[in-house]
């Protein structure tokens, strides 16, 4: 029989050591962005064989997330995050012996296999928390993939600037080994709520040929052209082979993600959502480093070098640590759904303020700021909806799918605005780049994906049933029950 959950001692050092897993995994992307001018160099390779690095990291996050979820679900969450520091340790370390494109290539990839430990970690906090404090934390944890970003890339920056490069990549490893200890230390073991059933490899296979192929077009098809067979035939094979994905998964047993749950008007809405907030995050994250970095020269550039730049930026990332228990608290009182709607005005907002102080840095640092408070009170308030609505059986799966929604939309906006970036052009002396106009442009566009998605949320319906206790954890020696567990009251409203 179902027994009641058991007090989890340490819960601070528990949600600790899953927020510095969420710091570690957002550092991980941001790693190379200060090396990205020097790669073709340092690798002895071309400038678009070292782009590579960063899609590598991209495609391999893309797949392996959503089948990391699945996993935790079936053989336990402390055990696939700790599987999932392995290749981050690894990577690190190839990436910091690498002379070549190749090797650096392969680390990258081993990288991208550690990036399912934030939803992995959101998950397994249903599992373990007490219900008074599962809002907050679901909001801190989520919010330090921006957290590491923010305070990741000007400790970067300092570093490429300052010293050997390779050093990023074994501070980059440090930080994983420290984390894998602190999970054996503190991070309590919880019976798999979905042990005994069936991996669906099928479902992982399709899954991958799929998001390969459309991140392939979405990442690369500004270097091949929109128009060319390349990018076409990877847009035409990635619609084909998730429509025969999401045919078979329909019917399976045990699907990698269930479809039918992923329908139901709270996770569809939701992830609609996330897709829209991880377009309209993205936007500011590519446009403000460079009005930032742009010279004075061009009359709407600040000439900042990369490190400043950094500096800062570094404040909006510190926002988001401030913010994310304030929405923890707007969650509890109000509901997940007040919460996100709000963190997209907020959004939005900061969007606004974005194109009114763009002439100074300051300005871009304040616009930032709002930002970064908009996207932590969204980031911890979409697994929460997410969570309330789907069985216990199956949270990493579907916070698993709801990370690979915002990574499309990440990756979606990048390709959108950066096209946009790259028509919108001028030129001044024979050299052409970027015009005040592109910028502006883009930042509109992040403000107006923003507001969508507030729309979207506000469309979400209440919960049917909500319960008033929290989550039963299953007897390790039942058979699991796929359809049991509810979220805590503070997650389901």
């Amino acid at each position: 029989m179902p027994q009641p959950p058991t007090a989890v001692p340490r819960t601070g050092k528990v949600i600790a050591t899953l927020a510095l897993a969420g710091v570690t995994a957002a550092v991980m992307q941001t790693l190379v962005t200060p090396l990205l001018a020097d790669l073709p160099k340092i690798l002895h390779t071309s400038p678009s064989n070292a782009a590579w690095v960063v899609t590598a990291t991209l495609l391999v996050a893309g797949v392996c997330v959503p089948i990391s979820g699945r996993l935790g679900d079936m053989i336990g969450k402390r055990r696939m995050l700790l599987a999932c520091c392995v290749p981050l340790i690894i990577g690190s370390v190839v990436c910091a012996l690498s002379n070549g494109v190749v090797p650096m290539i392969i680390g990258r990839g081993l990288q991208g296999i550690g990036m399912g430990m934030i939803p992995l970690g959101i998950a397994l906090l249903r599992d373990v928390l007490p219900a008074e404090k599962l809002s907050s934390s679901i909001a801190l944890v989520s919010a330090s993939m921006g957290i590491g970003g923010g305070i990741g890339l000007p400790l970067a920056a300092a570093v490429a600037q300052y010293a050997d490069w390779r050093f990023l990549f074994w501070g980059a490893a440090a930080l994983a080994v420290t984390v894998a200890v602190m999970i054996v230390a503190f991070v309590p073991e919880v019976p798999a709520a979905a042990k005994g059933q069936r991996f669906d490899v099928v479902g992982a296979l399709g899954l991958a040929i799929g998001l390969v192929c459309l991140l392939l077009a979405v990442s690369k098809g500004a270097d091949w052209g929109w128009g060319s067979t390349t990018t076409l035939g990877l847009i035409a094979a990635a619609v084909v082979s998730l429509a025969a994905w999401g045919w078979y998964e329909w019917r399976t047993t045990y699907p990698l993600v269930d479809l039918r749950t992923t329908v139901r008007p709270r996770v569809l809405l939701t992830n609609l959502a996330s897709v829209c907030i991880g377009f309209g995050m993205y936007a500011g994250m590519l446009v403000v480093p460079q009005l930032l970095q742009f010279p004075a020269a061009t009359g709407y550039g600040l000439g900042q070098t990369m490190l400043a730049a950094g500096l800062w930026m570094l404040p909006g990332g510190l926002m988001m640590m401030a913010v994310s228990p304030l929405g923890g608290r707007l969650t509890n009182a109000r509901g997940p759904k007040v919460t996100l709607v709000c963190g997209a005005v907020v959004l939005a907002a900061g969007y606004g303020a974005a194109l009114l102080l763009s002439g100074t840095a300051p300005g871009l640092m304040v616009a930032t700021m709002v930002i970064n408070s908009g996207v932590a009170l969204a980031y911890g308030a979409m697994p929460a909806l997410i969570m309330g609505a789907v069985p216990l059986a199956e949270t990493g799966a579907a916070n698993g799918f709801n990370a690979l929604m915002r990574s499309l939309g990440t990756s979606v906006g990048a390709a959108v605005v950066g096209v946009v970036l790259a028509q919108m052009t001028t030129t001044v002396g024979g050299v052409t780049f970027t015009s005040e106009s592109g910028f502006r442009t883009g930042l509109l566009m992040g403000g107006a994906l923003a507001l969508l998605s507030g729309i979207v949320a506000a469309l979400i319906p209440a919960p049917r049933t909500p319960r008033l206790t929290p989550p039963v954890l299953a007897d390790p020696g039942a058979p699991a029950d796929p359809t049991a567990g509810t979220a805590h009251t503070a997650v389901s409203k």
